[in-house]
């Protein structure tokens, strides 16, 4: 699964990146070490240019009509789906299985046609040690690029508060995940769906509406260019923050942590496909 990520760089980063042509942000992040579930994230989707309205958007989204355009927004990570009574739902909704994401009720009119991309700097898994609690770990791609989820989002009508009111609609998203390569699989078998990006106006064009198309971009992810170390425990509580959550640990409980990983690979059939940095870093490829 995916519980906790990193998202740290800058909107005008992102804008770039991703190729943006609407910036919708009105209040730009902080960078989040230490993003949780129900907290704002940066998301990117492909809509209906210039809505007069949330409203407006919606009913431009169900026509498949009005020019396209590509912008970042904040949405609240806890998908809502639009037919919830009670938008605290969101908090049970962070994962959609890419298995069962076509078909589940929660997730179905979303995967057809309000995909979306959410930008991380890495993120991370809890590792299983022979003794002792489990070990955070951060995964993030070795070149420094952005990490770009597979997700998913849904606009909820909040009937408490006027039409003509911004916090009327809230947009809510899900980040879908997929089985872990063996590399990966040692630490945690599931891994967020990551889309490579040549894929991106794929899986992003809300006009490839059949699931049967946009099955086929829900490929496992690989392990190529990422690597893996293990971080403080500070990372397990949602109010610690900073750039010291990333960064590597040191010492013997580094080293065993390591050691565990290399000797399940080898358990895998995987021996021989880590190698350690400079940095301390496991690079998986």
């Amino acid at each position: 699964m995916c519980g906790r990520y990193a998202s740290a760089r800058k909107r005008i980063e992102l804008l770039e990146e991703f190729g943006v042509q609407r910036d919708a942000v009105t209040e730009p992040l902080q960078p989040d070490y230490n993003v949780a579930p129900t907290k704002p994230v940066y998301a990117v989707v492909e809509r209906a240019a210039d809505p007069a309205s949330a409203a407006a958007l919606t009913a431009a989204d169900e026509a498949g009509s009005g020019p396209i355009r590509r912008e970042l927004r904040v949405m609240r990570w806890g998908l809502v789906p639009f037919w919830a009574k009670d938008p605290r739902i969101g908090s049970r909704m962070i994962n959609a299985r890419a298995e069962t994401v076509a078909d589940k009720p929660a997730f179905r009119r979303a995967f057809a046609r309000r995909r979306c991309l959410l930008p991380a700097d890495g993120y991370y898994e809890w590792q299983t040690q022979p003794d002792g609690p489990k070990q955070p770990v951060y995964i993030s791609p070795r070149d420094g690029r952005s990490l770009a989820f597979a997700g998913l989002y849904e606009l909820w009508r909040d009937p408490a508060v006027a039409g003509d009111d911004p916090d009327a609609w809230l947009w809510t998203t899900t980040i879908i995940t997929t089985t872990a390569p063996d590399e990966l699989g040692v630490i945690h078998d599931r891994m967020p769906m990551i889309i490579a990006p040549q894929r991106w106006a794929d899986w992003l064009d809300p006009a490839s509406d059949d699931p049967a198309d946009v099955r086929v971009l829900l490929v496992p992810a690989a392990a190529s260019g990422l690597r893996v170390y293990p971080v403080s425990t500070l990372v397990n509580a949602v109010r610690n923050n900073g750039p010291q959550l990333i960064e590597p640990l040191q010492g013997p409980l580094a080293e065993a942590t390591a050691a565990t990983r290399v000797a399940a690979a080898a358990r895998l059939g995987s021996a021989g496909r880590a190698s350690t940095g400079d940095d301390g870093a496991q690079a998986l490829f």
